[in-house]
């Protein structure tokens, strides 16, 4: 099944990510309404032409209209609002998301919905050091990964649409996981490495280390500027992955100190010649695409 534009998309949760959602899809004429906490988000948005309708509350109309929501908010937050506004929802509405775990919430999310309705999840692989509906780009799409992760309540309709919107929205490659596997990967992939840029911005005590660094420090750290409130959330909902990517790179970490303090140059060189083979598939993939 196709997103074609007939369908109605409601965006729950008007930040970054719903945001630029709501001005790609506006953009290929898609109609989009938005619901939000903020007003002031609701009337950036109505004046910026990225949504048609919105609201500061959830109206039962802008529910009711829905063919397709998309949910993007904090995953706690995301199964409050279904169990409080689902009733609101027509029969057939396809339900979506943006979170960046999925074993705390798609079980969940799915055994409480009404069978009338589908949740299908989705995890788009983008984002900025930035938040807010006024700091939307829907340029942030191109060249990232998106994830649909399926289980066996979903049906190949959902999966199809569900995978069709990151084609809409720009994404360069959709992939497919099950909830388990996406919490390990995104453990390492993303999780771990904001983790390491947190502890490469607490470790080291020196004043004013901004007036030293080159640009490998601050490439590394980059990701460090973190929403506390989202990401102390997604760490402890998958906890149990990320201890375990953490121990995985702590023990890779222990063997290149114990590589340097018994002088071992040679053995520092494979494990670099290592990394720099495996870099050069990012890059090379990079090129491929371009």
């Amino acid at each position: 099944m196709k997103l074609t534009t007939d369908k109605k998309i409601l965006i729950v949760g008007l930040g970054l990510i719903g945001g630029s959602y709501a001005k790609a899809l506006t953009k290929k004429g898609y109609t989009v309404s938005a619901i939000t906490k903020e007003q002031q988000s609701i009337d950036y948005a109505l004046s910026e032409g990225i949504i048609s309708k919105g609201a500061s509350y959830p109206s039962p109309e802008l529910i009711a209209e829905a063919d397709v929501a998309v949910i993007c908010l904090y995953p706690t937050v995301f199964i409050e609002w279904i169990e409080e506004n689902q009733k609101y929802f027509k029969s057939g509405t396809i339900i979506t998301d943006v979170t960046g775990v999925k074993g705390a919430v798609v079980d969940k999310v799915q055994s409480l919905l009404r069978h009338d309705l589908e949740f299908i999840s989705a995890h788009p692989m983008a984002g900025r050091e930035v938040s807010g509906v006024v700091n939307s780009d829907d340029s942030i799409f191109a060249g990232a990964n998106y994830v649909v992760t399926p289980t066996d309540k979903n049906t190949d309709t959902a999966i199809e649409l569900c995978s069709n919107l990151g084609e809409v929205l720009g994404f360069a490659r959709i992939s497919t996981l099950s909830p388990k596997d996406h919490d390990e990967i995104i453990g390492f992939v993303s999780q771990l490495t904001h983790c390491i840029a947190v502890c490469l911005m607490t470790c080291q005590k020196t004043e004013h280390l901004e007036d030293y660094t080159g640009d490998s420090f601050r490439d590394l750290t980059r990701i460090a500027r973190l929403n506390d409130e989202m990401w102390s959330e997604l760490f402890l909902l998958n906890k149990d992955a990320l201890i375990e990517q953490m121990d995985l790179f702590t023990s890779e970490l222990s063997r290149l100190r114990e590589l340097l303090d018994n002088n071992d140059r040679e053995g520092l060189r494979e494990m670099m010649r290592y990394s720099t083979a495996r870099r050069a598939l990012f890059d090379k993939k990079k090129m491929e695409e371009n």
